[in-house]
């Protein structure tokens, strides 16, 4: 029976969990996510949680925040003066956000709170520092 290795183009379906339940993604109702193994198109830790996986396999793969986003690091949240902030952008805790920086480059960001005055904007992965849980099942090898 052929099992994933690096280099093999696999799709698979799979659940992402939290550790309190809470579904991050899946590709339930979709097709299948497709990717090659090894070459980090992928968090490290799925990658290596699949590997030595057949087709038709089912397989439980708990990742560590240093093998997936990583950990929060409180050096990416910044205060912005909520003055500066035009009117029409959303400013509610939770909130999705692009923003540039000085240099020109666009990054995504999280509304992490507000005061009267500031506006906390969050640079991590909204996933950094959870441990994610994926129900996987190998559907291919390419």
């Amino acid at each position: 029976m052929t099992q994933a290795k690096p280099g093999d183009k696999l799709r698979l379906h799979y659940t992402g969990t939290l550790d309190d339940g809470t579904v991050f993604d899946t590709s339930e109702g979709r097709q299948p996510l497709e990717f090659t193994l090894g070459s980090g198109e992928v968090i490290p830790g799925l990658d290596s949680g699949v590997t030595g996986m057949a087709v038709g396999e089912t397989r439980s793969v708990r990742v560590e925040p240093d093998e997936a986003y990583g950990e929060h690091d409180a050096s990416r949240v910044q205060a912005v003066p909520l003055a500066s902030v035009p009117d029409h952008i959303p400013t509610e805790t939770g909130t999705q956000l692009q923003v540039q920086t000085s240099s020109g480059q666009v990054m995504n960001v999280t509304v992490a709170g507000r005061t009267e005055s500031e506006l906390m904007l969050d640079a991590n992965h909204p996933l950094a520092g959870k441990a994610l849980t994926f129900e996987v099942e190998l559907v291919e090898i390419a």
